[in-house]
């Protein structure tokens, strides 16, 4: 075979190796650390519709003063119902508020769901043309947010909450950001 017959050959194996090397080195990345360019920065000041009281807004200084979670979240969400377990059984803790933010999702549609699957939520905030998720810097649902008295973004993580990541990075996140208000 002359030189022009093993050319494509060796092209073929040339991007064969390479799209290995980025499948290894895919598996020790972190793919799930979205790092959030809020973190340690005030969160973005917002006025959301409370789901069950359409005419209250609220806004970001109603929240001040006590830290809150923010959970990010729509009835359309696959992940959400996964993870709805766990964060319910997180706000019967009561250790901090737990405010949900219904994103791009019908009023009906969203109370429904909570209807089904229970409501954890000290409120809901809706944002049905999903404005705010674009000042928070939100990549999908479900997403999390620690806030903490002062309004300050603690802690966020992108993707399905679970015992394991509330325990290991949520709670510490958030004793951090009760200590520093001391």
């Amino acid at each position: 075979m002359n030189v022009k017959g093993w050319l494509p050959f060796a092209v073929f194996l040339a991007l064969g190796a390479l799209l290995a090397a980025g499948v290894w080195m895919s598996k020790r990345a972190d793919r799930d650390a979205l790092p959030s360019p809020l973190i340690g920065k005030k969160a973005p000041d917002f006025a959301l519709k409370n789901l069950f009281n359409p005419e209250q807004t609220v806004t970001l200084k109603d929240l001040k003063g006590a830290p809150f979670v923010l959970n990010v979240w729509g009835s359309w969400c696959v992940a959400c119902r996964e993870e709805h377990p766990a964060l319910s059984a997180f706000a019967e803790t009561k250790r901090v508020r737990v405010v949900g933010y219904n994103w791009k999702d019908e009023p009906a549609d969203a109370k429904r769901w909570l209807e089904q699957l229970g409501n954890p939520f000290f409120l809901v905030l809706s944002d049905v043309e999903g404005k705010t998720a674009i000042d928070l810097g939100v990549y999908g649902a479900p997403e999390t947010y620690l806030i903490d008295a002062q309004g300050f973004v603690r802690w966020k993580h992108v993707g399905s909450l679970n015992d394991t990541l509330i325990r290991d990075e949520l709670l510490p996140a958030l004793s951090r950001a009760e200590q520093d208000a001391r």
